[in-house]
């Protein structure tokens, strides 16, 4: 089908409204998910995974009767087999090769056919759809960071879907969980962009879903990932010491390479939570990781230079925040386009604290016009509660642009 807003092509899988994904959640609908029925995290400990890399039958009923706590004569019950039996095939007494046997197992055990040996039509569709998973998501998160959010968001819909499909039907293990928690988080985040102000709590509870997957799963980047995402969604959102929480447990878990990304979000919290100590110590952690990483900067000095510039207004320091804003500004060259909209919106801000009404003005006008082409409304938002009041054109120039886009969502 065709969204009936932008006409841009749907997978057949999507069928909540006449719209696309982005269309739909900014005409204010909810994105719809799937009832989780099956016991989600049931062979994701490294101890099921172990037991599965084998492919022994008696061990993977061992490791099912550990996760779920039953006995051998409980299990035995379900599977409508003698207790004896169960004892023979977890002791290798007993072989079992026949195919029919084999799948109805794998169905009461939540697993797919093919952890088994049995070769399955379905399953391999959906092997072939993994390959492809981690793909749709890094270009997903690279089409967000390029500006490009309502399609990260359509490009992500139909693999969370047939994701969360797959784990609802009983067939749960470590990569399709991992996937899934990926593609939360992405998704999340780019709901982010595109929703306004007053609908932003759609994109917390998505990064929240991100994160719930990754507190279960041992793996380090991606629970930074979605505890940083998570993190700074419910600072948008209002819940500042929540969102400082969870910020200091990335700042715990993250590899090197990811510290820089949660030092960002968290200097930020601290400044709006008021702690301009926590803040100054944060800007500072920040600035020695970028010198620390001269020759391959893993964070943008633009984005910490807007980042800076905002915590210190937002901790009353205006002079030091006008000497900043009036600064050099550092090379934008690999700069994820939104920043230049949030960084005008800052700037503009500070001129306006220092009473600098023509360059308060132009950088407003600056990031509307940004904003608006890059679908941001909460950053439009920005700009019109700062130029309230004082500049009417500019509130006015707000309004007409929030307007188009709901209008126009896919603008």
């Amino acid at each position: 089908m065709r969204c009936a807003a932008c006409g841009s092509a749907v997978d057949d899988s999507w069928d909540a409204s006449p719209l696309c994904p982005a269309c739909h959640v900014v005409a204010g609908a909810p994105l719809p998910h799937q009832t989780m029925r099956a016991p989600l995290w049931l062979w994701t400990s490294p101890s099921a995974r172990a037991a599965l890399a084998t492919g022994n039958l008696g061990k993977i009923l061992r490791a099912y009767r550990k996760a779920t706590r039953i006995s051998q004569a409980v299990l035995a019950e379900g599977l409508q087999y003698d207790r004896t039996y169960i004892v023979m095939l977890e002791t290798g007494r007993r072989v079992l090769t026949d195919v029919g046997a084999l799948r109805r197992i794998a169905e009461h055990l939540g697993l797919p056919a093919h952890a088994l040996g049995v070769t399955d039509r379905a399953d391999a569709d959906f092997a072939a759809m993994m390959k492809f998973g981690q793909s749709t998501v890094r270009l997903s998160a690279l089409a967000r960071e390029s500006g490009h959010s309502a399609e990260a968001i359509n490009e992500l819909w139909p693999l969370v879907w047939r994701l969360e499909s797959r784990l609802a039907a009983g067939h749960s293990d470590h990569n399709v969980a991992h996937l899934l928690g990926q593609a939360h988080v992405v998704l999340g985040v780019a709901l982010g962009d595109i929703l306004p102000e007053e609908s932003l709590a759609a994109a917390a509870r998505w990064t929240g879903r991100g994160l719930n997957i990754a507190g279960v799963l041992d793996d380090a980047w991606l629970l930074t990932r979605a505890l940083r995402a998570h993190g700074n969604e419910l600072r948008k959102v209002g819940r500042k010491a929540a969102a400082a929480v969870r910020l200091r447990q990335a700042t715990e878990v993250a590899p090197a390479s990811e510290r820089g990304t949660v030092l960002i979000p968290l200097a930020r919290t601290l400044a709006e939570l008021g702690d301009a100590e926590g803040f100054d110590s944060v800007i500072g952690d920040l600035h020695r990781f970028m010198d620390s990483a001269q020759e391959t900067p893993l964070v943008n000095p633009f984005v910490v230079r807007e980042v800076h510039l905002r915590g210190l207004l937002t901790t009353g320091r205006v002079r030091q925040a006008i000497r900043l804003a009036e600064a050099d500004v550092p090379d934008v060259s690999d700069l994820a386009p939104q920043w230049r909209a949030i960084e005008r919106v800052t700037v503009a801000e500070a001129f306006s604290v220092a009473s600098d009404a023509s360059s308060a003005e132009t950088a407003l006008r600056q990031s509307i016009l940004t904003a608006e082409a890059l679908r941001l409304p909460h950053q439009i938002q920005r700009a019109m509660r700062t130029a309230r009041r004082r500049f009417p054109d500019i509130e006015a120039a707000c309004t007409t642009a929030l307007q188009r886009l709901q209008l126009n969502p896919t603008r």
